[in-house]
């Protein structure tokens, strides 16, 4: 079999790094009218009290002899969610949310049962009450974030935009919503936009790794790896145990020629979580480079027992067994490698029968 005179083909992650925000605790520190129910108004203050505390199992009970005497507190209903939330019980926090909206549908209300329903896994009631939440104020920045973080989720990178944008046109503070909108332009391709608002995520909040991580990996795309490697290192600076930051900072050191330095990250990396393919898979493109073939072929086998069904690192052993003279080897591999998905591996298959 005549050996490939195409070298490598390296298999980069880029992560994004989406990550939903919390309020914390959340405490409707309601205006109580004055119906006669001072009993109902009395437990309930208790009631938030003890949610103040972390007491939540006095809250609730504190809020239901509220309730009990008060039907129609929609605060009550809230609070009494919050401390049910607490709990871990979704659909009694639930429950409660329903029965505050029917009584005064305030955007608050609609929000945190959003929230409740996202933990559940609900994603399309989750959206819809974020939805309901904009429509009942429609400055509500937190809302417009989480509905845009399950717009990425969705790839609908457009929209996701759309309100990340409008959650920080109703509160420029939100670092998270310019971290996010910064993945989502990236995922369109607006690699100048999403290091633009990488950047204004840092301002706001300089201790976020992922957003380091994430406007080093924009740069390595427009092909500047010595500012990527940078903020690689700032991102591993700020979180030592970053090992999606060891590996992808090795990849650039890999793109900039400096194999030994992509080693030794991607060898970091797997030091760091020892069931990291795509260390083991990027390491053995760097070995590869250093014409260590053994130790390539020795990678990409490593990477394959942790990912079976990651196609390139097939084709990358079958290209270093071709090197090794071992051509049945290599055969399979790219066979594997096109079942798989990796269309490329056609270019390899030779003599193959």
């Amino acid at each position: 079999m005549q050996i490939s005179k195409i070298l490598t083909v390296i298999t980069v992650l880029f992560l994004t790094n989406v990550h939903a925000w919390s309020q914390g605790d959340t405490i409707i520190q309601a205006k109580i009218l004055d119906d006669g129910s001072q009993d109902a108004e009395k437990f309930y203050n208790s009631g938030t009290e003890f949610l103040k505390a972390h007491n939540y199992q006095a809250a609730v009970a504190e809020f239901d002899k509220a309730i009990g005497l008060k039907p129609q507190f929609d605060a009550a209903f809230f609070n009494r969610a919050t401390a049910k939330n607490e709990l871990n019980d979704r659909e009694g926090a639930i429950q409660d949310l329903t029965a505050a909206l029917a009584i005064s549908p305030k955007a608050e209300y609609s929000f945190m049962r959003g929230q409740t329903k996202l933990i559940l896994n609900d994603r399309p009631g989750a959206i819809e009450d974020f939805t309901s939440a904009i429509s009942a104020d429609a400055k509500y920045a937190l809302a417009y974030y989480e509905r845009g973080v399950l717009k990425f989720e969705a790839a609908d990178y457009t929209g996701a935009v759309s309100d990340f944008s409008e959650a920080i046109k109703n509160d420029a503070t939100l670092a998270y919503a310019y971290n996010d909108r910064g993945s989502a332009k990236r995922e369109l391709g607006d690699l100048d936009g999403a290091i633009s608002d990488y950047q204004s995520a840092i301002k706001l909040k300089p201790d976020m790794p992922f957003t380091y991580n994430s406007l080093a990996s924009a740069k390595r795309k427009k092909g500047d790896f010595k500012g990527a490697i940078s903020d690689y290192s700032q991102a591993i600076k700020l979180k030592g145990d970053y090992f999606i930051a060891y590996n992808n900072r090795g990849s650039a050191k890999l793109d900039a020629g400096d194999y030994n330095g992509a080693i030794d990250d991607f060898t970091k990396a797997i030091q760091l979580n020892a069931k990291y393919a795509y260390a083991y898979s990027n390491r053995a493109a760097a070995k590869y480079k250093l014409k260590d073939y053994q130790g390539s072929e020795s990678d990409c086998t490593k990477a394959i027992e942790l990912d079976p069904t990651n196609g390139v690192s097939f084709l990358n052993r079958g290209i270093a067994r071709e090197l090794l003279r071992n051509d049945s080897g290599a055969c399979e591999d790219w066979k594997k490698a096109i079942e798989l998905g990796v269309d490329s591996a056609r270019n390899y298959l030779g003599d193959c029968q």
